[in-house]
């Protein structure tokens, strides 16, 4: 049996940034220890109606800011979790954070309750950029979340950055880079800006408050960044990521992502949250209030009735995936991961159909225009060119 992965979605945040679009609210930290309750409740009905005891092996916090929860609500959750599902012996446990929610501690106490990955939303080591994103930490309180961080054995820390920002020069994107890989991180995510509907940045754009973000130039600064990240001992395993190489060694890639671009199954736990088990892509309601009161009073897992595995009270859409839709899926995310790709042999086993049968025509033509290639001794993994991670987004397409 394919292990699970399990999403868990904190959606605190002490202010909400001006780019994000994620299901975050700020001044809502009263409710957090309604909040775990909820999810514990929801992590119960979810683990009973499954009818077996599932495998787990990535548990991930992600907000939001789940660093403001305090440490025995995370013990609660991970205490309750291990009760309830399989949990793989090493499993990879990670929570996102703000490095300037971060206290020494906090990550001891964290590190004595398993969590072994940091995943700290740094962004920029430029005081104008962070301004600029609204974030409220500065480049001083990352150094000291790393430190922190190995000092108490938290040895799996990886950075988020973005490029791309409105009248950001090269120059200084390349400080940035700089300035994370001098603290020698052992996985980095970079992520060029999207101006998301709806946020304050795009609002400011539309306005002409803020120069429109210039794709040509964000394009040059990813192809510095794979470039130099490459001569630093960082290998790109993913259109995004990068993790520490050690000899013909990738370690730290982070396995909870892997999951996704895989098309592997995985359970999501929170208000917004979203997973995909036993042929059902669900998403949960929103709104923090409404989570409380959906998973509190919700249905109980004896009462006749209740919803089927895997969805639970706060469940508020489930899409059945037929097989041409998650063939069509598996290829989208798979040919994000940039040296394993998708495997001939891999399609095969999961589909019973041959790559080359299904997806022929697509496959011909991104090939022959340079944005997907055949590799191995056999020619076994499809995956994206240098130019097609580039395009992506146009390779992509062509599966859904």
């Amino acid at each position: 049996m394919i292990p699970y992965s399990l999403y868990l979605h904190i959606p605190f945040c002490r202010h909400r940034c001006a780019y994000c679009d994620f299901n975050t609210y700020a001044g809502l930290e009263q409710l957090i220890p309604a909040y775990v309750d909820a999810l514990c409740r929801e992590a119960q009905l979810l683990a009973s109606s499954a009818g077996a005891r599932l495998p787990v092996h990535t548990i991930f916090f992600g907000g939001g800011t789940p660093s403001l929860l305090p440490p025995g609500e995370i013990g609660q959750i991970l205490q309750l979790l291990a009760e309830l599902f399989d949990l793989a012996e090493g499993i990879e446990i990670t929570l996102e954070a703000n490095p300037g929610t971060l206290t020494v501690d906090y990550l001891r106490d964290l590190h004595s309750l398993g969590v072994n990955r940091i995943s700290l939303g740094m962004q920029s080591s430029r005081p104008d950029e962070l301004r600029l994103l609204e974030r409220q930490h500065d480049y001083n309180d990352v150094v000291h979340a790393i430190d922190w961080s190995r000092q108490v054995g938290i040895n799996n820390l990886n950075l988020d950055l973005i490029f791309g920002l409105p009248d950001q020069e090269l120059e200084s994107w390349r400080e940035t880079l700089e300035q994370a890989i001098q603290l020698k991180p052992d996985h980095l995510s970079l992520y060029a800006l999207t101006l998301e509907h709806g946020t304050p940045m795009a609002h400011w754009v539309a306005r002409g408050l803020l120069a429109e973000p210039d794709p040509d130039l964000a394009a040059e600064m990813y192809e510095w960044a794979e470039e130099r990240l490459d001569q630093c001992g960082y290998e790109q395993y993913e259109i995004s990521n990068w993790a520490h190489r050690v000899g013909n060694t990738v370690r730290f890639a982070c396995q909870h992502n892997l999951q996704y671009w895989r098309n592997q199954p995985y359970l999501g736990l929170g208000a917004g949250a979203h997973g995909f088990a036993s042929g059902l892509r669900t998403a949960n309601v929103l709104s923090p209030a409404a989570y409380l009161q959906r998973c509190l009073n919700g249905w109980n897992s004896s009462k006749e009735g209740a919803p089927d595995f895997p969805l639970t009270p706060a469940t508020v859409n489930a899409q059945a995936i037929d097989q041409a839709t998650e063939m069509g899926e598996t290829m989208m995310m798979g040919l994000r991961l940039t040296q394993e790709g998708v495997s001939r042999s891999v399609f095969q086993n999961r589909f019973n159909q041959a790559l080359d049968e299904v997806f022929g025509g697509q496959i011909n033509e991104l090939v022959a225009l340079g944005l997907l290639e055949w590799v191995g001794v056999e020619q076994e993994i499809l995956r994206l060119t240098a130019r097609g991670r580039l395009l992506g987004n146009q390779v992509f397409m062509r599966f859904i």
